[in-house]
């Protein structure tokens, strides 16, 4: 019979704790970011697993030689060597490597799906520069193919952004990379929102083409500051207020269940919760900009208004502010090697990631932008390791795997329960043939929650999109598609 360890109940007395914690923010969050459409995630139910026997990169900076992981009722119960559990299904670790999931926070799967064809291009809203109403995930797309893919390379959770044709481009999401027919049963439980916003030449040319504002910068910097504006009035008129008698503002709902305007003398404005949130700290900012004078203009704007940038997605020149960024706590979420296709991606580097993982207190990310890339995010890390070599700068494995894992996590508000193997976390857990920073790397297995989900020699774990399986039932019946 199994009798719980003390680790065993350390990890239960933790879940229960972080879950008491989960329930009294959400009750304390303002109706800003209440969720409509919440979370229907379950995880899938598993035994016990014991990795026994692997290299362990634990995503914390450490590396273990001949360690265990072992898994239970979806957690990291325990990360170490010599462990044992009655009754776990045990894998052979030897010569293996261990890692966390792999986290992308720069992916359009689902918004961008494939087939890439126009009934499938749901990413930008262009209908005006300023969106923040609008959420990626009312786009997702849960049987694009594109995420099995994923799942194939190690990826265990990932951020759905909407594109970056606008300066608000509206609200992303965070997934777990798992089968469902609908996105809330993929959806982060109790992950904040991110708000994508983009800078430079991608908004001025959308609307600049259009002869509408904005056309340029300084036209980008006054449409980010004319919004922001708005959502302070916004906040400023919806705050509570200790001398109304307990009245209560709509978004803080009302004592009877009943929503109401009446305390407010104004209608609830899905652009300014969004934004009003966003200057809350309740959802994190995601910026879209690649030059060094433009991130610096955008920390300015943030300290003007009172936010928080989470990470600056692509920023080629991010190395030119890497102590900045670092003292500011602002993670940079870089391509490996992309650069020069457009004008403000032309000062690019090869080192550039390397460089902003150098100051201490640094938070440098490996992101994909691409249904592609997001396949093979290790090895795009692999290749900022062996650029930073011939620079001089040595990166041992247990640091490089951070960009996947531990930083990617801090950047979406989930760092506390997923993006690394500690006790009480979530087991999102991938094992490699090998060291993962390598070309030859495979993911063999990869488990969320604890489920083994992907197994590359188990075809009954390799989940395959409703859709193509649909395609390959039509072809099987020599069916052609039509128009309706």
């Amino acid at each position: 019979m199994f009798r719980p360890t003390n680790a065993a109940l350390a990890v239960a007395l933790a879940t229960t704790l972080a879950s008491t914690a989960a329930l009294a923010a959400e009750k304390a969050k303002p109706r800003f970011v209440d969720d409509p459409y919440p979370s229907t995630y379950e995880r899938i139910a598993s035994p016990p697993v014991l990795i026994r026997g692997a290299t362990v990169l634990t995503g914390t900076g450490e590396r273990l030689e001949g360690a265990d992981v072992l898994m239970r009722d979806g957690r990291i119960e325990a990360v170490g060597t010599g462990l044992a559990a009655d009754g776990a299904t045990v894998v052979d670790g030897t010569g293996k490597w261990v890692t966390p999931g792999l986290i992308d926070v720069h992916s359009h799967l689902g918004v961008y799906a494939s087939p890439n064809v126009g009934a499938h291009s749901d990413g930008n809203e262009m209908t005006s520069p300023v969106t923040p109403n609008v959420w990626a995930e009312h786009s997702v797309w849960p049987q694009d193919p594109g995420f099995a893919a994923a799942l194939a390379g190690g990826i265990t959770s990932l951020q759905i952004l909407p594109g970056s044709a606008n300066l608000v481009g509206g609200r992303g999401v965070t997934l777990k990379n798992v089968p469902a027919t609908s996105y809330q049963a993929m959806k982060f439980p109790g992950a904040p929102w991110g708000l994508k916003m983009a800078c430079g030449e991608n908004p001025k040319r959308v609307y600049g083409g259009r002869g509408t504002a904005p056309s340029t910068r300084m036209g980008n910097v006054a449409g980010y500051r004319a919004a922001f504006i708005d959502a302070a009035e916004y906040l400023a008129k919806n705050k509570p207020k200790s001398d109304e008698g307990g009245k209560r503002r709509w978004w803080q709902g009302s004592d009877d269940g009943a929503d109401s305007d009446q305390a407010t003398g104004g209608k609830r404005d899905l652009k300014l919760d969004t934004l009003a949130g966003a200057i809350n700290g309740d959802i994190q900012v995601h910026i879209h900009c690649y030059r060094a004078d433009e991130m610096t203009t955008m920390l300015d704007l943030a300290n003007e208004f009172g936010f928080k940038v989470a990470a600056f997605h692509h920023g080629v020149e991010a190395y030119k502010l890497a102590d900045r960024l670092a003292e500011e706590g602002v993670c940079g979420a870089l391509w490996a090697d992309w650069w020069g296709f457009k004008m403000e991606a032309f000062d690019g580097i090869q080192e550039n990631i390397a460089l902003v993982d150098r100051p201490a207190n640094s938070c440098a990310i490996v992101h994909s932008d691409s249904e592609e890339g997001i396949q093979r995010l290790n090895q795009e890390a692999a290749k900022v390791i062996a650029h930073a070599g011939l620079a001089g700068m040595d990166i041992p494995p247990e640091r490089a795997i951070r960009w996947l894992t531990q930083n990617a996590a801090k950047s979406l508000g989930v760092l506390d329960r997923t993006g690394t193997l500690e006790a009480g976390k979530m087991a999102d857990v991938v094992v490699w043939n090998g060291t993962p920073f390598s070309v030859y790397a495979k993911a063999e297995q990869v488990y969320i929650d604890g489920a083994r989900v992907y197994d590359i020699d188990d075809p009954r774990r390799r989940p395959t999109s409703d859709f193509l399986l649909g395609q390959g039932a039509n072809a099987r019946q020599g069916m052609t598609g039509g128009v309706e």
